[in-house]
């Protein structure tokens, strides 16, 4: 294991981030979203399944187009 994959993650599971796309055209249905599952990182940077009510399906997030939120 890499020592990117051995480091804390920055959120964990069950914690509400505010989750903003970097790809133009993906659009969020929402921008609220609750962690699901911590991953490994891919290319350096930790990634992170992330779901809303608003969508049937999780999605997955790279650590940085999420930002803590202060909702519960």
């Amino acid at each position: 294991m890499s020592r990117t994959n051995l480091a804390i993650a920055k959120f964990r599971v069950g914690q509400t981030v505010d989750f903003s796309p970097s790809m133009r055209g993906l659009a969020a249905s929402a921008r609220l979203y609750k962690v699901t599952r911590v991953m490994p990182a891919d290319g350096g940077e930790r990634l992170y399944r992330i779901k809303t009510i608003a969508e049937v399906f999780e999605r997955v997030a790279r650590e940085s187009e999420l930002l803590s939120s202060s909702a519960v």
